[in-house]
């Protein structure tokens, strides 16, 4: 058994090649091996938003607080509020954010194939997010 303390783990910036805007990402749990999951949970404030991504074993959100946007490639902005849980399945060219107005909270989780959970893309322009 392992108990991860509230606050044991340090918070951290979205890195900017990754997202546009002010986002904190705090580590929930990373399982060790064989297990391949993990899980952040994700704040980004207002008009803050990840770059287009995918995941090789796809990703769930859980929406704890605020307002938030999600894409998927083709498809339109849906928005998103606390208590909804997203999946976007393996290979699904998409992107999740916070509204213009809304700072937005979820938790994010994923398992990494071959040590990768994440392959990051282009940023969402401004027009694409204004839509």
């Amino acid at each position: 058994m392992d108990i991860k303390r509230v606050g044991s783990q340090p918070s951290g910036k979205g890195p900017a090649d990754w997202f546009t805007g002010t986002v904190r990402i705090d580590p929930l749990f990373q399982a060790s091996d064989p297990a391949r999951v993990g899980g952040a949970s994700v704040t980004f404030e207002p008009g803050a938003r990840t770059a287009w991504h995918t995941h090789p074993l796809g990703q769930t959100l859980i929406v704890t607080a605020g307002l938030g946007w999600v894409q998927r490639e083709g498809g339109p902005i849906e928005e998103i509020r606390p208590g909804d849980v997203v999946w976007f399945p393996p290979g699904e060219k998409h992107w999740h954010g916070a509204s213009p107005t809304t700072a937005m909270t979820h938790i994010a989780i994923q398992e990494s194939l071959e040590g990768k959970a994440v392959d990051w893309m282009e940023k969402v322009s401004e027009e694409q997010y204004q839509r």
